[in-house]
């Protein structure tokens, strides 16, 4: 009997050997979890359905939340004119608003975020004579390789974006003089027939 046993223990299928599982923690942290809940809904009802409550009400919360910023997601941030593209502004689409804006904000200092809504101005001029077509996702580096100028023009229109890219995405100071270099070579570039025939 004892060789018999002996023999069908060494079989491969009766070799235990024991697993290591690396969520072993926290399945005995669900399980003092539910212990502790049972506990409680035995030992004190009524706090164990205040606890419930208390967790149905953070879902509804937290459901309402996920819901609203899901809203505020698919909702166009911006409303242009009629016949517009959703999400693009009116300002964007005015050139002499740009111009504006830039004057203002170099008024007070503000002398690379003036250089961004001076190229904006150049980009949308050179838009409205058929040199370059303007989305609101193109970046500026973009409207190099697409602008239809002369090699001068292209060659100063470069310089503008990289000036831009420097003072704007570089964070290299920009001051009074750079601001009107900048306005003086946009101004070449809009105003000095360099604009190619489509």
């Amino acid at each position: 009997m004892r060789r018999a046993l002996g023999e069908v223990f060494a079989r491969p299928e009766y070799h235990w050997v024991e697993r290591r599982n690396p969520f072993l923690w926290l399945n005995k942290l669900w399980y003092r979890a539910m212990d502790w809940l049972n506990s409680l809904a035995g030992d004190h009802p009524t706090a164990f359905t205040l606890f419930i409550i208390m967790l149905v009400i953070v879902l509804i919360v937290l459901l309402v939340h996920m819901g609203y910023v899901l809203w505020r997601i698919l909702q166009p941030t911006t409303r242009g004119p009629a016949g517009a593209a959703p999400g693009v502004a009116a300002v964007v689409l005015d050139a002499r608003s740009h111009l504006a804006r830039a004057e203002e904000l170099a008024r007070v200092g503000r002398y690379a975020e003036a250089l961004a809504h001076r190229f904006l101005a150049v980009v949308l001029e050179l838009e409205r004579v058929n040199a370059v077509r303007f989305h609101v996702s193109k970046t500026p580096a973009e409207y190099v390789g697409e602008v239809r100028l002369d090699d001068a023009g292209r060659s100063t229109f470069a310089g503008l974006v990289a000036s831009l890219y420097r003072h704007l995405f570089g964070a290299v100071p920009c001051d009074e003089a750079e601001y009107r270099e900048f306005g003086a070579s946009a101004q070449q570039v809009t105003g000095g027939g360099h604009v190619l025939p489509a």
